[in-house]
């Protein structure tokens, strides 16, 4: 009976709701949200579609929980907010050389370039300044940094957040995803002596940079992903590159100016200077002490 009763409580916690939804996260970093089925599903947990049905009645609200559960994960972590490593990788590769300068800007999603012209033709650009964090560590401005490195690392690790994230942004503003992304920067905007008559504005923006821009992040990372493993970042960003210095200087003379950053840019290190440059647009605009 008692070895009964032990096998019972397995059962259970490997069919708990914890576990479905840990298994659907499985099933959708796999194989994107057309692979993660209730069939699929039982057969990972290796159980029947009724176990599963007493837990999630359907395949949103399963969708919901899975992105829940990263959001929340991501959130709780805590990531080397400040640190903008050299070693990060970007979403078709490694990064590239320290030396290289830095791009500040939205995530670019340039197409490789139909014919790139020798790259002894470019003229090299000339560094771009550097945008120092805009608070200390421990700061408000601090923690929103580790707010927004956690769902861009999230968004990177799992390709179908993004997607998802914005249908629940979109239809379901009630649900636990959007006021818990809301109130993680919230409190860092109230934190930072924001009046509150501005508190919803600066939120939503830092909020739609951050997810606007991992999204981009991770859609540049699939589409690299399809034009196989002979094209890596490095050649792809260098022929985009090129192809933009190539450019008729009267029509697109500011794309020429920065086609070298393009070429060299870091794509994590280039997320978080936007953060800190709307954080240091949201700080000028405080009232004086």
């Amino acid at each position: 009976m008692a070895t009964r009763t032990r096998r019972s409580q397995r059962r259970t916690e490997a069919l708990s709701r914890e576990r479905i939804v840990e298994a659907a996260i499985e099933l959708l970093d796999a194989a994107g949200e057309s692979g993660l089925t209730f069939r699929a599903l039982t057969e990972r947990l290796a159980t029947g579609p009724g176990a599963i049905y007493w837990h999630v009645a359907n395949k949103g609200e399963l969708l919901g929980a899975a992105t829940d559960a990263v959001v929340a994960a991501a959130l709780a972590a805590e990531p080397a907010a400040s640190a903008k490593s050299p070693e990060s990788a970007g979403p078709a590769g490694p990064a590239e050389s320290p030396e290289a300068p830095e791009s500040v800007g939205p995530a670019e999603s340039a197409g490789p370039a139909e014919t790139a012209g020798p790259a002894e033709t470019a003229r090299p650009a000339e560094p771009a300044e550097a945008i120092e964090p805009a608070g200390p560590a421990g700061s408000p401005q601090d923690g929103i940094r580790a707010v927004a490195l956690g769902l861009f690392d999230a968004i990177e690790e799992h390709p179908w957040l993004a997607s998802q994230l914005m249908t629940q942004l979109s239809h379901s503003l009630w649900e636990t995803v959007a006021p818990r992304i809301f109130e993680s920067v919230g409190r860092q905007i109230r934190a930072l002596g924001v009046p509150e008559s501005s508190w919803f504005a600066a939120t939503s923006a830092l909020m739609h940079y951050i997810l606007g821009a991992a999204g981009q992040n991770a859609t540049n990372a699939a589409s690299a992903r399809t034009l196989g493993p002979e094209v890596d970042r490095a050649r792809f960003l260098d022929a985009a590159s090129t192809a933009w210095e190539q450019l008729d200087p009267d029509d697109y003379p500011f794309t020429r100016a920065v086609a070298g950053q393009l070429r060299g840019h870091d794509d994590r290190e280039q997320f978080l200077a936007g953060v800190d440059l709307i954080l240091a647009g949201i700080t000028a605009a405080l009232p004086a002490r």
